[in-house]
């Protein structure tokens, strides 16, 4: 039955692709898609900002999309993630970090512990059983984090040019004197393609707080399957970052995809059809183990 099932998805896959948009649901299906769409609803949290999310009800196990540093939830691949999970059944939900998107709070005063809390709380309070996190970049990291925190949560990682410690290897990478002027300076300006300004910029408390969530230091105790796809062309975050999570994770199911041509954002409409099929699989694989 199950392999009945995944054939069938995979035909209704082929036709959301089918076109040259970066997914394409079939003509007869848009307005009822348009009809259903998630509407963006918030989270109250004592004395923390609210969180904005978008969430469809479905089967088991449901699937968490976790945007980049700066992104928000409605980007193409969270979009399409969504298409997927409802034509698919399975349980859906997006949302905004704190300062992110349509979320409360001020991106600049953010730490990764504080979108490592915003995290938790989403598994713990807006979804129901076992879940595959899919995080992308800033999420590629958060999502190993959070697997650590909840493994009976995490029923399987999807990295998307995961970003795992990152910000303080970049860092520590720099030159010693040019270290030393940031340190004095308070602020560091790490030069990017998806800003106005070019540049994101980080405070020297933000990069010290993020050293205490590293975890490629050490072997990662995620025992989950796990998934990673990165592009070769990743100018933001090199390739070799998804190696060394995939060195260090304890699971023994572990795949790595490289993409010749993939660039960081991954949302090319051959990135998003790999990135769904690699979803649809894992779907697959764990409701066939149950």
């Amino acid at each position: 039955m199950a392999a009945v099932s995944l054939r069938s998805c995979r035909r209704g896959l082929s036709q959301m692709f089918r076109n040259a948009g970066v997914v394409a649901l079939p003509s007869q299906h848009l307005q009822a898609d348009r009809r259903h769409k998630s509407t963006v609803q918030y989270a109250s949290r004592a004395d923390l900002p609210k969180l904005a999310y978008r969430r469809v009800k479905g089967k088991s196990p449901g699937v968490v999309f976790l945007p980049g540093y700066g992104s928000n939830m409605n980007g193409q691949k969270a979009e399409a993630l969504e298409e997927f999970c409802r034509s698919l059944g399975h349980s859906y939900l997006r949302f905004d970090y704190t300062g992110h998107g349509a979320s409360e709070g001020v991106l600049a005063e953010g730490t990764i512990g504080t979108w490592k809390k915003d995290v938790l709380f989403v598994l713990d309070e807006l979804t129901e059983g076992p879940q595959i996190l899919v995080g992308s970049s800033l999420g590629g990291w958060l999502m190993l984090l959070a697997a650590i925190a909840r493994p009976e949560k995490t029923a399987a990682l999807v990295g998307i040019a995961s970003a795992a410690d990152h910000f303080v290897t970049a860092f520590n990478s720099l030159p010693l004197e040019t270290r030393k002027e940031i340190e004095a300076k308070g602020e560091w300006s790490l030069a990017t393609k998806h800003t106005e300004e070019g540049v994101y910029k980080f405070s020297m408390d933000f990069l010290r707080e993020a050293e205490n969530h590293c975890v490629l230091q050490s072997p990662i105790p995620i025992t989950c399957p796990v998934r990673l796809i990165h592009g070769l062309k990743d100018e933001d975050v090199p390739w070799h970052i998804s190696m060394q999570v995939a060195e260090r994770v304890l699971s023994p199911d572990v795949d790595i995809i490289l993409r010749r041509n993939g660039q960081h954002r991954m949302s090319q409409k051959e990135d998003i059809k790999l990135m769904v099929y690699t979803i649809d699989d894992l779907i697959d694989k764990l409701t066939t183990l149950v």
